[in-house]
């Protein structure tokens, strides 16, 4: 197999670090995202902020001297599946984290966890993880892959809406996302339409949608899906008499490639570059000089997993090598996020404010997301109940 670009970030050994002889002289982290394909749109976002996260922290996690291998999965479960498998055998690292993808996430997640290893999502969250599958071992810096869709869900029931038409692709995030939103809207369905993974032409799909009349459409298509979706809806001038409402679709990796045809369409996330605290400012600020580009919710999910590990090695003085203390000190989710409040629920995964947004116009003349009201506060997710961890 052919591993995808590696890039190595490395900081030099302290003597007598943290005066304790038993702690750990430094930590190595296997940072798995997609950076070829469409889904390089959000992946490279991951790898930008858990790096602008570690420089944040002067180049350590905890205090320790940190090496973080990052490898390119190219959004492909076998391929991320041997790249675990060589973080674990060969590269000996203490966490595995970033994974895009739910699949790639579920081809990934026994052999990991039953190797001790601490295994950390800066995106994926897919259902069975969150419940019954949950481990000690495991932590999301993200979302429960419901989420979004749930408070886009919650936001059409308020609006009263009937008739709405869903259409996702056919993997287990498309699945948990258009779950997610069923969950919580109770008016009727026109259809539900699952498309391949692989499909950049919907005209087929576009055509049986015209023919449903819905009043709305939800839709989830992540990364170059969602550019290809968002402006063949455009094209096929449905917008004016079919509202479009995405939930991880429309964002910053993906608004410049929409353009104009992203106008209107009201989204869900638990982030914007306009949410005023300290820690979003100097994360917004310092992303935009680094990259040169608008952050969006990925960089802010990566970001936070730089900052979770830090706060776990933190809690253990150094000795991650006792892996349920570690675990437990990660738990407590100790430290500042961009997007304020975060605490973690039983099962790992955070609980946290979600919020509507639209595309408008902004001041520049270009498309720019909006933020709107809190649409779910303190929201966890639905499986956590199924997790035997309490």
């Amino acid at each position: 197999m052919k591993l995808g670009k590696q890039a190595m970030l490395s900081s030099a050994l302290v003597a007598g670090l943290l005066g304790q002889a038993s702690a750990a002289d430094k930590i190595k982290i296997g940072y798995m995202t997609t950076l070829s394909g469409g889904a390089a749109l959000f992946g490279t976002q991951m790898r930008n902020g858990f790096m602008l996260g570690l420089e944040h922290l002067g180049g350590k996690l905890g205090g320790l001297p940190t090496e973080v291998i990052v490898e390119d999965d190219q959004f492909k479960p076998d391929v991320g599946r041997q790249i675990a498998d060589k973080f674990m055998e060969s590269d000996k690292v203490d966490i595995i984290a970033g994974v895009p993808a739910s699949n790639t996430m579920m081809a990934l997640y026994a052999p990991v966890i039953k190797s001790g290893t601490i295994l950390i999502s800066s995106n994926s969250g897919p259902s069975p993880i969150a419940g019954e599958q949950c481990s000690n071992h495991f932590f999301s810096t993200s979302w429960q892959g419901d989420n979004f869709a749930e408070a886009m869900g919650a936001n059409l029931q308020k609006l009263g809406l009937q008739n709405v038409y869903l259409i996702a692709p056919n993997y287990q995030a498309g699945k948990d996302v258009l779950a997610g939103f069923k969950r919580y809207f109770k008016g009727s369905i026109a259809n539900e339409v699952y498309t391949s993974l692989s499909q950049v032409d919907y005209a087929a799909e576009l055509a049986q949608l015209r023919a449903a009349k819905p009043s709305a459409v939800f839709a989830f298509f992540p990364g170059a899906l969602g550019v290809q979706f968002v402006q063949q809806y455009s094209q096929a001038s449905l917008k004016a008499s079919v509202p479009l409402y995405a939930s991880y679709t429309v964002d910053n990796t993906t608004l410049p490639g929409m353009g104009e045809s992203a106008l209107d369409i009201v989204t869900t996330t638990f982030w914007n570059a306009s949410i005023d605290n300290p820690v979003n400012k100097k994360f917004v600020a310092d992303y935009r000089a680094k990259y040169n580009s608008e952050p969006a919710e990925y960089a802010v999910q990566a970001y936070d997993t730089a900052m979770l590990i830090d706060s776990g090695v933190r809690g253990v003085n150094g000795k991650i090598e006792d892996r349920d203390a570690f675990a437990a000190a990660l738990a407590k989710a100790d430290f500042k996020s961009p997007r304020g409040k975060f605490r973690y629920n039983t099962n790992h995964f955070p609980i946290q404010d979600f919020y509507s947004a639209k595309v408008v116009r902004g001041a520049s003349g270009k498309p720019e997301i909006q933020l709107g009201d809190v649409v779910l506060r303190d929201h966890g997710d639905a499986y956590a109940e199924k997790c035997p961890m309490k």
